[in-house]
């Protein structure tokens, strides 16, 4: 009587076992296909931004640089992009390019349309002599672009990256309210001491994964 029962359990077990490997297949193949369709942005790329944004902060809090803060900031951007892009691109180097280029263009197509239109609207105040309105513009633009960009990022850094998009919305919001004494402030504030905040904290959840 007791034959047929074993029969019976290994029957009853075989099903469960093929489950729990297909259950297991599949989650393999849809992280595969998640991780294929976004983009990691390493938390050193936001530290390294972060340091250059306070170093200009610096530099233009100090008297003799304070009137040329209009072209230290973006000449700094311009640096800090470069150098975050460059830590992007030597990450990927080792990995398939095939495999994450289409993730960077996605990243770059959300990214960039924000930075284009603060570019623009740069211009557009300076002609105006609105110059006063250029540093919340900067920041709640940047803050639109992050934002954007943090749809592509992978699952484990996306939280990060669209809190620290949001928190330069809202810095830009205040700025704008604020007198122009208080801008290289909130500048600083916020490309540089949010940058490094979120760059620890993305290089941390990255170690957790």
């Amino acid at each position: 009587m007791q034959r047929p029962t074993s029969a019976f359990s290994a029957r009853s077990e075989a099903p469960a076992a093929i489950e729990s490997r297909a259950l297991g297949t599949l989650a393999y193949i849809r992280a595969s296909i998640d991780s294929s369709g976004s983009l990691h942005v390493p938390g050193m790329a936001g530290i390294v931004m972060g340091i250059i944004g306070i170093l200009a902060a610096i530099l233009v809090s100090l008297p003799p640089w304070a009137p040329h803060w209009l072209e230290i900031w973006p000449a700094a951007a311009v640096i800090a992009l470069c150098f975050g892009g460059a830590l992007v691109a030597r990450q990927i180097a080792p990995h398939s390019h095939t495999r994450y280029l289409g993730p960077a263009r996605k990243f770059l197509l959300c990214l960039c349309p924000a930075l284009l239109a603060g570019a623009v609207l740069t211009l557009v105040l300076v002609s105006a002599d609105m110059t006063i309105l250029i540093p919340g513009v900067w920041l709640l633009l940047y803050g639109c672009a992050v934002l954007s960009a943090s749809t592509v990022t992978t699952a484990g850094i996306t939280r990060q990256v669209c809190a620290m998009g949001t928190l330069f919305v809202a810095l830009g919001s205040v700025t704008f309210a604020l007198p122009a004494a208080a801008h290289t402030a909130m500048l600083g504030l916020g490309f540089g001491v949010l940058h490094i905040i979120f760059g620890i904290l993305i290089g941390r959840s990255t170690r957790a994964v």
